[in-house]
């Protein structure tokens, strides 16, 4: 029995170390591992093998559930625990992350050390593989600079010491869960966002500047060949992201106006590209944006695809054979303005509120499913469901596999998939990590704040950013609503930053709902805990009319995120983030 409860107290132990060795032979060792160049390469491969791959994952669609714009419906949930504060360290829904973004940085080290990967000979042809060896020198350090970006963006913040903190930077192939804890601590929030840019110049300089077959040398090893790769288009998104994050005000007491104006700079060189070399190619910023097309020309860096119906099962409700595990939140629904481009509570919206769903900005359609809606077959125009969410409509709230809102996620669905049909018609998918529409929205926030809504910076206005997107077709054919005038988009504009930024913000909120950004959205923007805590909403359709109920209440007590306390507790010099004290 000594003997059992030994061997399960190294099984942990054992789970991290396993990830050492990524393609073991057991033929190599650190004298001859030049000799097996594809092991090499696969430090790498396995690094970019972590990324995930579906927005299914906890870190995008249940991610929104910890913020006003859904519900999860299962309430043992480790990230619905999270939001309503009955998590506990066991349930911590962030620690995979951890422990998934270290693990990338210690393969690319492994990669990156003493140049091991650039001194690697991997192909005969002398060309080629100096080609090659630039290309995964690039990736290995574009992805170092990913992983760190996510652990930042995770649990950057003020730490219980008052200091704004990041998280232990490793640049050396160590394992940090079998090495000595004791030596690990967290850089400041500056000295982490110092590291994430100076490996995204490095990436830069080894990178193609775009995976495009036109731009390639040899096609067999740059160009499309690459397409779920960095390239130095998607660093330099990764490089506006990383500068818009440290000028948001959580981070930036300050304002440092460098921070935005760097911000605005790196999204403005990928609109140029999108709208030069890409536009010429097929690339249409009023296009609508097509989720089940892993080639989207809307794509900066996407994830590979994978083929099947997990958001399908996941998103519909019980009567059209879903498990309705996520629920859009009536605060969400109030965001979308009217089909005139106006919000909701303006009375140039025309807003009914007897018939909420009428007159509404097309993207509203193309995202939520509400009462009433009808799910059509793409191909014939089958009325396949019509949801009805009525107190006792099959589709109301609580069922059994109903969401929580009386609402349901259209974003992401494939219309020609339904489980009844004798042959289920799915579609590929990725997850588009890097887009067009990010850029939209970086620029113009950053680039309002420092020159206002109307002032050409880098070739570009704020106005101009936002009305790219509200002017795209929505995904059911209907014109945008700044199609044929924007009076709304006039008036922010007119009014100032301040007006402006409101608008971009709620513009953030809508456009890349349910893709995992809201979290941080919150969090970068706020000015205190309570900013977070907003109850959310589902609404109650009888025959009396509509009504709006409260589903739950956000309960954070910290405007961050806790230090795991498995890290916590092994690494005696870092310092826990304000608010989660009991987490030491």
């Amino acid at each position: 029995m000594k003997r059992l409860y030994l061997l399960l107290l190294a099984l942990p132990l054992a789970s991290c170390s396993d990830f050492l060795d990524p393609l073991p032979n057991g033929h190599y060792t650190d004298e001859n591992l030049t000799d097996f160049p594809s092991m090499i390469r696969g430090y790498v491969e396995k690094s970019y093998d972590l990324l995930p791959t579906g927005y299914s994952a906890v870190e995008y669609i249940y991610l929104d559930g910890a913020t006003d714009d859904a519900v999860i419906t299962s309430q043992t949930h480790n990230m619905r625990r999270f939001a309503v504060g009955s998590g506990t360290p066991a349930s911590d829904p962030f620690r995979t992350y951890w422990i998934r973004d270290y693990k990338g940085i210690m393969y690319v080290n492994r990669f990156l050390k003493d140049d091991l990967g650039l001194n690697t000979r991997y192909m005969i042809n002398n060309e080629q593989n100096k080609r090659l060896q630039r290309a995964l020198q690039g990736d290995a350090l574009a992805l170092r600079a990913w992983y760190q970006f996510d652990l930042l963006r995770k649990w950057g913040g003020k730490g219980t010491d008052g200091r704004l903190l990041g998280f232990p930077i490793v640049t050396e192939p160590v394992d940090i869960f079998n090495a000595d804890a004791a030596t690990f601590e967290r850089a400041t929030y500056d000295e982490c966002v110092a590291q994430i840019l100076e490996d995204c110049d490095a990436a830069l300089e080894y990178l193609p500047e775009a995976n495009r077959d036109d731009l390639a040398e040899d096609i067999t090893i740059e160009g499309a060949v690459r397409w779920h790769r960095f390239d130095g288009v998607a660093v330099k998104a990764l490089k506006a992201l990383v500068y818009l994050q440290w000028a948001s005000p959580a981070f930036n007491p300050q304002n440092d106006e460098t921070r935005w104006r760097e911000a605005a700079r790196y999204a403005a060189e990928v609109m140029d590209f999108k709208l030069g070399h890409d536009a010429a190619r097929g690339f249409d910023p009023t296009a609508a944006v097509d989720w089940t097309d892993p080639n989207s020309p809307e794509i900066i860096w996407s994830s590979d695809y994978v083929k099947g119906s997990t958001m399908e099962n996941l998103l519909y409700p019980n009567g059209f054979l879903g498990t309705g595990g996520v629920g859009p939140t009536q605060n969400l629904v109030d965001a979308f303005p009217a089909a005139n481009g106006y919000p909701i509570d303006r009375a140039e919206a025309s807003y009914d509120a007897k018939n909420p769903y009428e007159n509404r900005d097309p993207r509203f359609y193309g995202t939520i499913f509400h009462h009433g809606a009808t799910v059509r077959r793409i191909t014939n125009n089958e009325v396949m469901y019509t949801f009805d969410t009525s107190v006792g409509g099959r589709d109301e709230a609580g069922g059994v596999n109903n969401s929580m809102t009386n609402y349901y996620l259209r974003k992401y669905i494939y219309l020609g998939w339904n489980k009844s049909d004798d042959k289920l018609q799915t579609m590929p998918k990725s997850i588009f990590y890097l887009r067009w529409t990010q850029m939209c929205l970086a620029f113009a926030e950053a680039a309002n704040r420092v020159s206002g809504p109307t002032q050409e910076l880098f070739g570009h206005t704020p106005k101009e950013a936002i009305a790219y997107l509200r002017n795209r077709t929505a995904p059911d054919g209907r014109p945008g609503v700044g199609v044929g005038g924007d009076p709304y988009l006039d008036e922010c504009a007119a009014a100032g930053a301040e007006a402006f930024e409101k608008l971009v913000r709620n513009e953030r909120r809508i456009e890349l709902c349910f893709e995992g950004q809201r979290f941080y959205d919150l969090r970068r923007w706020a000015t205190s805990v309570g900013d977070l805590n907003e109850a959310v909403r589902k609404p109650v359709i009888s025959t009396a009319g509509i009504s709006y109920d409260e589903v739950e209440s956000r309960n954070f007590e910290s405007l961050y995120v806790p230090i795991p306390y498995t890290e916590m507790v092994r690494m005696k010099k870092m310092v826990q983030n304000e608010g989660w004290s009991n987490w030491e």
